[in-house]
């Protein structure tokens, strides 16, 4: 990794927050009065990561029809909106992280394929401190691997690819900074694995938020 970078864009769910139980009790509310079977939530953990529309063809059974996927991912949302901070909690150690990223003056953001307005309400509920820029799925950008999101934030932070990093905890999140140029940080806390970042190209691999100042300072 270069000597400094003064730019990190970040994941939002599996990296700064745990947000696995409240998708799956949203997709099992929204599977279950369509009167379709439930997921476990090791399931959920493999369908996101994609956007909401993903993750609802996924949870539906196989060969449900896309009129009636939608009437689900609709159930979804709508109690996801008012439900997704019923259990999601910062994983430990997240806050001082920023808080140290932040007294270091380095540009913070958020791109996540979770739709618009939940990124955006759960970083200022949760993060507003410290990040001011947060990007979700929309029909204005493209969402990951697509690199438009990355480069949206870049330009609202007025930062360059050259200076940022990009940390994640998936496959999408290193193919979305490779696709943008930047190197990725794979977490192990999140929803994936070591051996999956690893075997996707992630440039670097760390187990604990604070690890991440090392690289950076």
């Amino acid at each position: 990794m270069k000597d400094k970078y003064n730019t990190v864009i970040f994941d939002m769910d599996g990296t700064l927050l745990n947000t696995l139980e409240d998708l799956t009790d949203s997709v099992n509310y929204a599977l279950n009065i369509s009167g379709y079977p439930v997921r476990t939530i090791d399931e959920v953990r493999q369908f996101v990561g994609n956007g909401v529309k993903v993750l609802m063809s996924l949870a539906v059974p196989q060969g449900t029809s896309m009129e009636d996927t939608l009437k689900c991912l609709e159930r979804y949302r709508t109690h996801y909106s008012n439900n997704m901070q019923n259990k999601t909690r910062p994983y430990d150690g997240i806050i001082d992280m920023l808080k140290s990223l932040k007294e270091k003056k380095i540009n913070l953001a958020i791109v996540s394929n979770k739709y618009d307005s939940a990124v955006k309400a759960l970083c200022q509920d949760y993060y507003g401190e410290y990040i001011k820029v947060a990007i979700g799925e929309s029909q204005d950008v493209a969402k990951k691997p697509a690199p438009d999101s990355v480069f949206a934030a870049l330009e609202q932070l007025g930062a360059s690819a050259e200076d940022a990093i990009y940390v994640g905890d998936s496959d999408v999140d290193v193919h979305t900074a490779h696709n943008a140029g930047l190197k990725c940080v794979g977490v192990t806390w999140g929803f994936r694995n070591r051996e999956l970042l690893a075997s996707e190209g992630a440039d670097f691999i760390i187990d604990r938020p604070e690890e991440l100042i090392d690289y950076l300072v």
